[in-house]
């Protein structure tokens, strides 16, 4: 890999749309990119788990990556998510991202996900490629436990400089790889946002989740870099109710695909199968405590005064 300027703040992780009859749609996506800009965002995560990557073909993939790319135009970094069963599958897919520009990657684990397997695992994808990588922390998914000496060890040897952090206690794990990598590994939070306040507060580089309100994590990001912890913890103190809905496991995409069609962004919410459709009571309960927090998913910012 080569030397990159560090990557912080918010860069959220986004749905993949489709429409009502399940195709890739592509002029959704160039909105989507336009809309998180808009909010003012310093970058995108395609093609994650809650990009439903993992029920793309692979010339969809291919399009997904290059629509994103050309909308960015670089007003912001594209990162681009590689998850595959070994090594090879995920080479390919890094210099695909590569070739079709992208900025930077996240790399999921491979099993059986022993320290020895996933050290090499993530030196040789790095050495195939010159954009900068992020290891996807995420156990919960993968069912892989990467341990925080070999996180610390990848960073301090210059192989990979960033990583998505998704394995609770996730600030336990957090302090102890900055500690034995101080200054060699940017962290982006995951998981919803909900630990985002404490992540930044704990030295993390920003935020890598796919919260579908982005212009909240902006305002805390932004409140924190420039002092105003106790504005950031408002924030964040206001809208939890929100992150904690949304963030449920097995629904969290089509609720934020609503969010997104609401907001004019998306023209269908359509997920893939196997996920299961949302009804009608959890989308009037979701959109309830967004309006209890003072937002609105039909219209971006606060509607009642902000904090």
């Amino acid at each position: 890999m080569v030397e990159s300027a560090p990557f912080t703040g918010v860069h959220p992780i986004v749905p993949t749309p489709f429409r009502d009859d399940g195709s890739l749609d592509g002029a959704s996506l160039e909105r989507l990119v336009d809309h998180q800009i808009s909010a003012g965002v310093q970058g995108v995560a395609i093609l994650g788990f809650m990009g439903e990557a993992h029920k793309l073909r692979g010339a969809e993939r291919r399009s997904v990556i290059e629509t994103a790319v050309a909308r960015a135009a670089k007003r912001l970094v594209v990162w681009v998510g590689v998850r595959a069963f070994g090594t090879a599958g995920a080479i390919e897919q890094v210099q695909e991202a590569e070739a079709l520009g992208a900025d930077a990657a996240f790399v999921a684990p491979i099993a059986p996900g022993t320290p020895a397997v996933l050290d090499r695992h993530y030196r040789e994808v790095a050495a195939s490629t010159a954009l900068p990588l992020a290891i996807h922390d995420y156990p919960a998914e993968f069912g892989v436990t990467i341990p925080a000496d070999l996180i610390a060890r990848l960073a301090n040897d210059g192989v990979i400089p960033y990583l998505k952090a998704e394995d609770p206690p996730v600030l336990v794990k957090q302090r102890r790889i900055l500690e034995q990598a101080p200054g060699r590994i940017g962290i982006f939070g995951g998981l919803g946002g909900m630990w985002v306040l404490e992540e930044l507060a704990n030295g993390a580089a920003g935020v890598m989740t796919g919260l579908a309100f982005p212009e909240v994590l902006v305002e805390i990001v932004q409140r924190h870099a420039r002092g105003d912890v106790a504005g950031a913890t408002e924030v964040f103190d206001r809208v939890l109710p929100l992150i904690r809905y949304e963030f449920q496991p097995g629904i969290g995409v089509a609720l934020r695909k609503h969010v997104y069609q609401r907001r004019g962004v998306f023209a269908s919410t359509t997920v893939r199968a196997p996920s299961p459709p949302v009804d009608a009571a959890t989308i009037a309960e979701f959109e309830a405590v967004a309006r209890r927090v003072g937002l609105d998913v039909a219209t971006p910012g606060w509607v009642r005064h902000r904090p």
